[in-house]
């Protein structure tokens, strides 16, 4: 049967695409290469316990929240299994620089008042810098699911400025500078590149609260493969396409557009529309060289790609390790929170660690999770080897990683060692394999204030009907890839046509 679409990859973006069209009414079909859904949402099962691969710490997920309200447009709002931080400590910091601890409390005035006991001479300049925060916000409608607005759109003069800039315009004290950059590692911040607006996006939805999965993250990859499926269309695992096959339309002006799609199991897919939720740089190797012009092929493979990370999965001893309802952030140096991944030599520069929660949680958590930023430099040499079969060398070099990050953890929570059962470590090496994502990147395309036409990907190609979503589009994160979503589908049903729903 012919689908009105088709989508290449069932990630984040391809899940809320297909959830949002199929609830439209039309018949769609994502196809997902690993053997499970969800892209960043999959977990996987290690020690007899069940890790997250990633999304481990959400926003927009709270009643009201941005995210919240698409999930209810979409009647999945009361199945959503989340836990929401301490409101008196959503997230702790640790400079190992002079051995600081910061504690940041939920919302708006809570922001201010928390950090302003560290630094009280700054509390004027705090208020002034968290205004600046949501107004910045207000100016993109998408963020707040308003309707697009029409005519050109003009932005503030804090809105291309670097991110680093746009707080030194605020705050005078410098290692305040720092600590309110304190979630660069989840989108990929860095000094002298990332927009202010990128900034204050990621900032504003954390300040207004933040959420964790509670059992795994894959549950909401399935609530939203079941709205798909009950609306009459399917989500295949473990089939991922392998070639896309394309045309010139003379009905079409010319222009060349997609005939179908065939998977690794040689089945042959058509459809009115394609979406394709996979990293740019790897659809276009699917592809007929000569499908899109060589400068548009050549913009792809130079635009930067975010960090990658190495990442700790550890089991831990029964009742050796308290469970912990907020994440914790270590650095090393204050002015390292805008050059992580910049000097090789210097890693790890820093890490997030969380316990997950699990379904009645108690005092004490089984598992903890490690993650510490790494550029994909630092196993390049193995960039040609698959997993399972990158040889004893390999191994050697992820043993001594681990080591490091443990020595920084011990650091943080004296005695953690003697309290670990079992570790589980992966490197951008898996993220790349496991996602497809070039060079393991965890926030995909690296945005450039410096340079933002080449940065900035639209979701509509050359290729008359295929379409593009996911984070490598306007926005990073779980936050950022469902409002790319409504972008992409809105090409498709016509604009606003689901943000007037909202």
């Amino acid at each position: 049967m012919k689908n009105n679409v088709v989508i290449i990859g069932g990630g984040l973006g391809g899940l809320f695409c297909g959830a949002i069209l199929a609830k439209e009414g039309l018949r769609v079909t994502v196809l997902e290469k690993n053997a499970t859904i969800g892209g960043g949402l999959q977990t996987f099962t290690r020690f007899g316990e069940v890790f997250d691969t990633g999304m481990h710490v959400v926003g927009g997920l709270q009643p009201g929240g941005n995210i919240w309200r698409i999930c209810r447009y979409l009647g999945i709002e009361d199945k959503i299994r989340v836990r929401d931080v301490d409101a008196d400590c959503a997230d702790s910091l640790y400079f190992a620089e002079d051995h600081r601890y910061y504690t940041i409390a939920k919302g708006r005035d809570s922001f201010v008042d928390t950090l302003a006991k560290d630094f009280p001479h700054e509390r004027e300049n705090l208020l002034r810098y968290v205004d600046a925060l949501y107004a910045l916000t207000e100016e993109l409608d998408l963020f707040y699911l308003r309707p697009a607005r029409t005519g050109i759109i003009t932005h503030s003069s804090d809105f291309m400025i670097a991110a680093d800039d746009f707080i030194a315009k605020y705050i005078g004290d410098r290692k305040l500078r720092s600590v309110v950059a304190y979630m660069n590692p989840l989108y990929g911040g860095r000094g002298g590149q990332t927009p202010a607006y990128v900034h204050a996006l990621i900032s504003v939805l954390y300040i207004n609260g933040a959420s964790r999965f509670v059992g795994g993250s894959s549950r909401f990859a399935n609530l939203l493969a079941n709205v798909i499926r009950q609306h009459g269309g399917e989500v295949i695992a473990g089939d991922g396409v392998e070639w896309i096959e394309c045309e010139m339309r003379n009905a079409e002006g010319g222009k060349k557009a997609v005939k179908y799609v065939r998977t690794h199991n040689g089945c042959q897919y058509e459809a009115d529309w394609y979406i394709s939720d996979i990293h740019p740089c790897t659809l276009l190797t699917l592809m007929d060289e000569h499908t899109f012009p060589k400068a548009f092929r050549d913009r792809m493979n130079e635009i930067p790609n975010s960090y990658s990370a190495f990442s700790l999965y550890i089991k831990m001893k029964d009742g050796r390790f308290p469970y912990i309802n907020h994440s914790e952030y270590y650095t090393t140096r204050y002015d390292g929170i805008w050059n992580f991944c910049r000097e090789a030599s210097a890693w790890p520069m820093g890490f997030l660690l969380m316990t997950p929660p699990e379904e009645n949680q108690g005092p004490w958590s089984t598992k903890v999770l490690v993650t510490a930023p790494m550029q994909f430099d630092m196993v390049r040499q193995w960039e040609n080897t698959t997993v399972g079969k990158r040889g004893p060398e390999y191994e050697q070099w992820k043993q001594q990683r681990t080591d490091e990050l443990l020595t920084m953890v011990e650091e943080l929570h004296p005695g953690f060692c003697d309290a670990i059962e079992a570790v589980n470590a992966s490197s951008p090496l898996t993220i790349r394999d496991f996602y497809g994502v070039k060079e393991g990147s965890c926030c995909g395309f690296s945005k450039d204030c410096n340079n933002l036409t080449l940065t900035e990907l639209p979701v509509v190609t050359k290729v008359c009907n295929l379409l593009l979503t996911g984070q490598n589009n306007n926005l990073h994160g779980f936050c950022g890839v469902p409002l790319t979503a409504i972008t992409t589908c809105e090409v498709i049903l016509g604009q606003n046509a689901v943000l007037s729903k909202l």
